[in-house]
């Protein structure tokens, strides 16, 4: 959604309204209708979540869309900003607690005649979603295809029909130097089980950089469920979270592959949702590690991996070299220069020049040294997904589960080299 922050007599507010390129029937990618959201902010106001309140609703008449207006909270989003900032060590060591608080008055509340506008799926149902997204795109990644069979062979039976709020995490939660003053982002509220929220906030790609901490960045994911139970007066059950919790980085990946379609069907041309279209392979990394944490020791061995060295530039000018003088005159040049949204654009498109740039250095390399690991264990790509999607084939394939990792390796390597889940992987894979 596009949020507008402005000023009136004196008030300060924030019109949420549906973004451009997506019409109101664009089912996947809008989430819950705005007045639904309106609705379920109001009240989970009255149950006392700390949200802010909804003041007014767009009519067709304003020309403005649809949409509604609602008190602006004051404090900041950006992750970067608060996790390891000194000037938010008070509201850090107050979020575990906040944070489980906030979501158990969210499962608490009794949705009531809302109920109707809410969607409900089983946890095989969401799989199945995921999956046909994931194929209507055209994914052939293997590591998602493992997932995917793990998540079906694995999906806990569960009748839960709370409200969860469904993207509950850092970036989502505005927080002051004295602690969290809002929930925001209700367009993915539904009914289900309240555990896919718990994990949701403790999914790799929402730790912002302190991947160790696996609570949101802040904490341990023993911390904050102890604090949950502590509110709720529920244990919850460890395999119904890890479930969960590969759900929701499988659910991200999908997520980054949605944007990416998005953009190729001419929804939205910003370059913003190519570069988040790249982030798949961010999740192939946090897949694996996740999925060592159950697999057999013997299967989790060393890896020999190391970046390619850059070869000696000879004879006519190389693409990744007119990659890199772009990349050059856009951070030197054209960003100075720049303020506000237009600032940001370059460093969007300073990071997808990175991305050209590193896949014409050293893609040859890394494609040439997948397609001889997939000759060792006797498949090619598109047989090795459908033979993990299938079951037929798993981690203990003689050679299979190092090639996942090294073709995650390579991938985001090009992608998104300064990912946090790169270093701890590397650290763990090839000490």
């Amino acid at each position: 959604m596009e949020s507008w922050a402005f000023a009136y007599g004196g008030e300060e507010f924030v019109l949420r309204r549906l973004p451009a390129g997506i019409s109101p029937d664009d089912e996947g990618l809008r989430g819950v209708p705005l007045a639904t959201q309106a609705d379920i902010i109001n009240l989970a106001v009255q149950s006392g979540v700390t949200a802010p309140t909804v003041r007014a609703r767009l009519l067709p008449d304003d020309g403005l869309g649809e949409g509604f207006v609602m008190d602006k909270a004051e404090g900041e989003t950006l992750p970067h900003k608060i996790l390891g900032n000194p000037e938010f060590v008070e509201a850090e060591g107050k979020l575990t607690d906040q944070c489980a608080a906030e979501l158990w008055n969210i499962h608490n509340i009794d949705p009531g005649p809302l109920s109707d506008n809410l969607e409900y799926y089983t946890p095989l149902d969401l799989i199945g979603l995921q999956q046909d997204k994931y194929d209507e795109i055209g994914g052939a990644i293997p590591i998602y295809e493992y997932a995917f069979h793990w998540l079906t062979e694995n999906a806990p039976v569960s009748e839960a029909r709370k409200l969860v709020h469904g993207d509950f995490r850092m970036g989502n939660l505005m927080i002051k130097p004295s602690g969290l003053s809002a929930v925001l982002d209700w367009e993915l509220a539904r009914l289900g089980d309240p555990v896919q929220d718990l994990a949701y906030l403790c999914t790799p790609s929402w730790r912002f950089g302190h991947y160790e901490k696996v609570a949101g960045g802040f904490d341990t994911a023993e911390a904050f469920l102890a604090a949950y139970a502590r509110h709720s007066g529920e244990t919850v059950d460890p395999d119904r979270f890890r479930f969960w919790l590969i759900y929701s980085t499988v659910w991200w990946g999908v997520a980054c592959l949605v944007m990416g379609e998005i953009w190729r069907s001419h929804g939205d041309r910003s370059l913003e949702r190519t570069v988040i279209g790249r982030r798949v392979s961010e999740v192939e990394i946090d897949l694996a590690l996740l999925f060592e944490e159950i697999l057999p020791r013997d299967i989790c061995t060393s890896l020999n991996w190391e970046m390619p060295e850059a070869q000696d530039a000879k004879g006519e000018i190389g693409y990744h070299e007119l990659l890199t003088a772009l990349s050059e005159w856009n951070s030197k040049t054209v960003q100075p220069e720049l303020k506000g949204h237009d600032r940001f654009q370059s460093k969007v498109a300073g990071n997808a020049l990175g991305i050209a740039q590193r896949q014409a250095s050293f893609g040859p390399a890394f494609q040439a040294a997948s397609n001889e690991r997939l000759k060792a264990i006797g498949f090619d790509h598109g047989q090795l997904c459908i033979a993990l999607s299938e079951g037929r084939v798993g981690p203990e394939h003689p050679g299979l589960w190092d090639h996942l990792r090294l073709s995650a390796l390579e991938r985001l390597s090009i992608d998104q080299s300064k990912y946090a889940g790169l270093a701890v992987a590397l650290n763990k894979w090839n000490p």
